[in-house]
């Protein structure tokens, strides 16, 4: 099987990173359902709200704050990659590469072109 050629590379980076953003989207929302029904069964509790709830609550936050904190960096090598791919496209065009290529290459440029600004959740 011959190697894959450049233009599939930059392809399957693109194609990988929207993924990848796409699941710590996912990630941050569900930590953020989980926050909001601690929050409500603590306030809910109220005086009798145990210390473990509070601890839970907590942590839940700090992993939500480091799912955050993923995005910026994400964004970047995504930008990147993007441009590494817009690169690719235009050599594979200039060169008559394989139309079918070509056409993934630019499906994969617009899902990272499409990539939303960091979550504010």
């Amino acid at each position: 099987m011959p190697a894959p050629s450049p233009l599939t590379i930059a392809t399957q980076s693109v194609q990988r990173l929207v993924k990848e953003e796409k699941s710590y989207r996912k990630e941050l929302t569900q930590q953020s359902e989980r926050v909001k029904k601690l929050e409500t069964q603590i306030k809910d509790a109220g005086e009798g709200a145990d210390d473990n709830a509070a601890y839970v609550l907590k942590q839940e936050q700090k992993a939500m704050d480091e799912t955050r904190a993923i995005f910026v960096p994400l964004g970047e090598r995504i930008a990147q990659a993007v441009q590494r791919l817009e690169e690719q496209i235009a050599t594979a065009e200039s060169e008559s590469g394989p139309a079918d290529e070509i056409q993934k290459a630019k499906e994969a440029l617009e899902l990272g072109k499409a990539v939303e600004e960091p979550p504010v959740v």
